[in-house]
């Protein structure tokens, strides 16, 4: 007899049972359905986001002290360790100020604010001080002087990666220079941690389809869905212009290492969904680190690398300032000068490696901006800021896809890439349990074998 086939609603009822992919797309359109219909009510939701998100930022700096800390001791060359650093920061400026230059022609080019004819005196400009809190960015002497930790544990109880990368790299060299005789129960210490950091992080991910939906249902209910009407101009080109530098994302990484970034997104795509439901590239970092390191990605450079992208390398939101300024120029009537078109791309340069984990980073990115032309009011800002969210989704898929690229293409540089081990996982298929040499801890979600394991494509 042929074995039975479950029914349609069987299978259905499997699937969300099984697949986080499937729970957070529900969850996702639930979200947008409840916003919509009880944009009251929906709002009271928000916390449910807020939650996940503060879960999930708990584990984040003793994970990355433990990726690093391990992945130095075991490659055992801290020369290397500093090249990798060095050739990160070289592609993050790269590939920054590419995504500013395809911001500025892409405004130029359609002109979003044209026609509009705003009178700047008309805007409230103490909105944006309210959504910003009253801060400002840091100047770079402090920008510097902030990534340097004061105290050992301030660093994790702030949540600062940079610092937490800085003390991460200091105690991975002591053991470097120790050796193992000398210190022989920290390092597996340390790495035992990490398995239970990722275990946790297994245990978090499950409420993820929560967090989307709450995080969603505010979104919808505070602003919904008619901004998108006013705006349509400036959203369509700032999603095209992230899909053309996607586009050339793809292409660097199939040059550098002749991996799809299509398949690198089906293999990520449970991440990728929750980022967008949450508005937030911190909520999947564990998860993506994970994966980053199952597909071929030596820990040091997964430890160094994303982490760091996190403040240094936010491509989509440096293609988001280039397009806003121009936006807020051409709807108050200002028609910059070539000149002082390339004095914006200097100037976001600096600006947005000071953005991460500011509240209102982007509307103090673009008054620091507007300041430094004098030819643009600074309370035009607040023009943007009725859109500044439905941003988030370009904003969060280009950063992060930027910064995954950026991993591997820095570790394929360096020679800390295994590519057959990386097309292997990115095509699903089945690879043996430990082609590195037995560091790798097997992930929370995948069991333990002793011969092979089955990569899944993250469904």
């Amino acid at each position: 007899m042929p074995p039975s086939v479950p029914s349609l609603p069987r299978r259905v009822a499997r699937t969300l049972r099984t697949s986080l992919f499937a729970q957070v797309v529900c969850a996702l359109v639930l979200g947008i359905v409840v916003g919509k219909l009880w944009p009251d009510t929906a709002t009271a939701f928000q916390p449910l986001g807020d939650g996940f998100t503060r879960l999930i930022k708990t584990v984040i700096s003793p994970l990355v002290f433990c990726v690093v800390v391990v992945g130095i001791a075991k490659a055992g060359d801290l020369k290397a360790f500093g090249r990798i650093g060095v050739k990160a920061l070289i592609w993050f400026e790269v590939a920054s100020t590419a995504a500013l230059v395809i911001g500025l022609v892409a405004a130029n080019v359609v002109g979003p604010g044209k026609g509009m004819n705003v009178d700047p005196s008309s805007l409230n400009a103490a909105a944006v001080d309210q959504s910003t809190g009253g801060g400002q960015l840091p100047s770079t002497t402090e920008f510097v002087l902030n990534a340097l930790p004061e105290s050992f544990v301030g660093a994790f109880a702030e949540n600062e990666l940079l610092q937490v990368l800085i003390l991460a790299c200091l105690v991975g060299a002591a053991l470097l220079h120790l050796g193992h005789t000398r210190v022989p129960k920290i390092l597996p210490a340390i790495d035992q941690a990490q398995e239970v950091i990722f275990t946790v992080v297994g245990f978090i991910m499950r409420l993820a389809p929560i967090a989307v939906f709450g995080a969603m249902a505010h979104l919808v209910g505070n602003y919904g869905l008619g901004v998108m009407k006013t705006y349509a101009k400036l959203i369509v080109l700032c999603y095209v212009a992230a899909a053309l530098f996607v586009a050339l994302l793809a292409v660097a990484l199939w040059m550098v290492t002749g991996l799809s970034l299509w398949k690198f997104l089906r293999y990520i795509r449970e991440e990728m969904l929750l980022a967008l439901g949450t508005a937030s590239t911190e909520s999947v970092m564990p998860r993506v680190m994970q994966k980053l390191r199952r597909a071929g990605a030596r820990d040091d450079a997964v430890g160094l690398v994303l982490p760091t992208g996190y403040s240094f390398n936010l491509d989509g939101a440096s293609l988001y300032l280039s397009i806003g300024t121009l936006f807020i120029a051409q709807a108050v009537g200002v028609d910059l000068s070539l000149g002082q078109q390339v004095t914006v791309v200097l100037v976001l340069m600096l600006t947005s490696k000071g953005m991460a984990g500011i509240p209102g980073s982007a509307f103090l990115a673009l008054s620091a901006t507007a300041s430094s032309l004098g030819a643009i009011p600074a309370g035009a800002v607040a023009l943007l800021l009725g859109v500044d969210r439905i941003m988030d989704s370009m904003r969060v898929v280009t950063n992060l896809l930027g910064n995954c690229v950026a991993v591997f293409a820095v570790s394929r540089w360096e020679g800390a890439l295994d590519i057959e081990r990386a097309k292997k996982v990115l095509d699903g298929e089945t690879v043996a349990e430990d082609l590195k040499g037995g560091d790798e801890p097997v992930p929370a979600e995948v069991p333990a074998q002793k011969t092979k394991e089955t990569v899944p494509d993250a469904s």
